[in-house]
């Protein structure tokens, strides 16, 4: 069997099954001061980053990147491991669920996590976090499909991970995690996003669980301007007044807000698109409230839709004749011909 070429960028310390995981600098200079530091420690290739519980070594190299080593084996031959994450991203599931425990214990909480391995995913794919009546779903890569409403579980979606547009209106936001290398650790931030917003930043220490779920700064405005009647649009007349960046911005919400006013969804979702192109930082407040009365129509419109298709639905069940061997669609018509050509539809 050929080894795996990859480097191996993160470890756990202690033993093969630990949960403290930590990254090798890649620098030189930089290894030389991790080696003093962590001199008395052991590290290896933990089973919760799906390696193979051998321990490591450090190389270091000045052409190249450091990494971690396997010893060799009792053969002195390469040592043959089936480890498939290596990078400097495979230890994130481990930094989550630190990450997460010390923020809850801040706030007197507690949950219980679960690298969960839905379908078969590759463990790291996915990290549960449950609490008493509810809890989150940290999608850490596309692996596994996020189910949105289902079992409880609210999804966090990592940067790599798609959402459509449809789901963004109708739940008017969805929380998006990533992870950033601080040292030799990654430092998780919690986004959320919302259509035709550009997803904004926070550190764990800004975020709260409440009974909505997850929530950020920006959900709390997102929620607080969808409580409350959208302001007034500005005229014509105010729009032209302004400079020409400023104008044509205030005249791109004012078109936003009109084509809410005469219920033209086409228009609606096209402005929108527009608004988080070309204006989706710096917003006013009235900005952010048209734009979350657009996205309130369009969600309006989503769910009047899929209401009708389920009473379409319900409504063409029809019975199919039990001997379907005599029954064939002719090309005149939209009717099921028998043998006989009797019409059995409609």
């Amino acid at each position: 069997m050929q080894g795996d070429r990859r480097q191996i960028q993160t470890a756990v310390m202690g033993s093969a099954d630990s949960e403290e995981p930590l990254m090798l600098p890649l620098e030189a200079i930089e290894l030389d001061a991790f080696r003093r530091r962590h001199g008395d420690d052991t590290f290896w290739c933990g089973l919760l980053l799906g390696g193979c519980g051998g321990q490591l070594t450090t190389k270091l190299y000045t052409d190249r990147v450091c990494h971690f080593a396997h010893h060799p084996g009792p053969d002195g031959l390469p040592h043959v491991c089936g480890r498939r994450a290596r990078g400097v991203a495979s230890a994130d599931h481990l930094y989550v669920k630190s990450a997460a425990a010390a923020w809850l214990r801040g706030r007197g909480d507690q949950a219980d996590f679960d690298f969960a391995r839905p379908d078969g995913a590759a463990i790291g794919s996915v990290v549960d976090i449950r609490f008493k009546a509810r809890g989150l779903r940290v999608h850490l890569d596309q692996a596994v499909e996020p189910m949105w409403d289902e079992d409880g579980l609210e999804p966090v979606l990592g940067v790599s991970v798609p959402v459509d547009h449809e789901t963004l209106i109708h739940r008017w936001y969805v929380h998006r995690i990533r992870l950033n290398n601080e040292g030799t650790a990654r430092r998780v931030s919690i986004g959320t996003e919302a259509f035709a917003r550009p997803t904004e930043w926070f550190g764990l220490d800004e975020c709260e669980m409440t009974e909505r779920g997850l929530s950020t700064p920006m959900v709390e405005q997102i929620v607080r301007s969808r409580s409350t009647p959208p302001p007034s649009r500005w005229t014509a007349v105010e729009t032209k007044s302004m400079p020409g960046t400023e104008a044509r911005r205030r005249l791109l919400f004012f078109r936003l807000g009109k084509a809410v006013t005469a219920w033209d969804s086409k228009q609606v979702r096209r402005l929108l698109n527009r608004a988080k192109v070309t204006a989706g930082s710096d917003r006013t407040e009235k900005e952010n409230n048209i734009a979350d009365a657009a996205a309130d129509y369009l969600a309006e419109r989503i769910q009047n839709r899929r209401n009708r298709a389920t009473v379409w639905k319900s409504n063409a069940e029809v019975k199919l004749p039990r001997d379907l061997g005599h029954v064939r669609v002719t090309s005149r018509g939209s009717g099921l011909v028998g043998s006989a050509g009797v019409s059995r539809g409609a």
